[in-house]
């Protein structure tokens, strides 16, 4: 995933990156906040309801998955 500390750029998902949450692995100390799964295949992006960061996926899904 690629780390993305301005909030009005969307970050880039891709299957290896699943399951979302937020914050992402190795964010900086100020930028955490409660864990929260983010369900970006529903609709193909998602924002985290915490810190209204915006992800989206990109690539093909993940078998199983729609």
């Amino acid at each position: 995933m690629v780390e993305n500390t301005d909030k009005t750029q969307a970050v880039a998902v891709t299957a290896k990156d699943l399951p979302l949450h937020c914050p992402p692995p190795g964010a900086p100390l100020w930028a955490r906040h409660p864990r929260v799964f983010l369900d970006v295949l529903k609709t193909g992006e998602v924002v985290c309801p915490y810190c209204s960061a915006h992800y989206v996926f990109t690539g093909e899904h993940p078998k199983g998955h729609h």
